[in-house]
């Protein structure tokens, strides 16, 4: 049994595009994720990923990167949200505070989780910023 040319040639194609895409996964810590991500999701992830490894001023570095490179609203919420804890966590509640209410602005119905919201930093803060809207 043979394979016609093109046949062949479609399954050379994923060959390669399985080897090219295997290799995403390695070296670079992003994953093969970063392939299909703007620069805006991936300024976003690394931000959030910083916020947890306690690095925040490179964190709000990339946060607002990524928001100035263009999210979506969820995103956006998100990116606002992260900066928010940044600002709480390093004493700047009017900061804070405006954060929140950005993140607010774009989505009225925006909630922290309940580990978030019972933080004794920053859920006072965003309960303040949630009940004057």
């Amino acid at each position: 049994m043979t394979m016609d040319t093109g046949k062949a040639a479609v399954a050379w194609t994923l060959v390669a595009l399985a080897v090219v895409l295997g290799g995403c996964g390695s070296g670079s810590g992003q994953g093969i994720m970063s392939v299909f991500q703007s620069k805006a999701q991936q300024d976003l992830s690394a931000g959030i990923k910083e916020y947890e490894g306690g690095n925040y001023a490179h964190a709000a570095k990339l946060l607002q990167a990524s928001l100035d490179a263009g999210l979506s609203p969820a995103d956006q919420v998100k990116a606002h949200k992260y900066l928010a804890f940044v600002h709480c966590v390093s004493g700047r509640q009017r900061q804070c505070r405006d954060e929140f209410g950005a993140a607010l602005k774009i989505d009225p119905a925006f909630e922290l989780s309940a580990a978030e919201a019972g933080h004794p930093t920053w859920g006072p803060v965003f309960r303040s910023v949630k009940g004057r809207r």
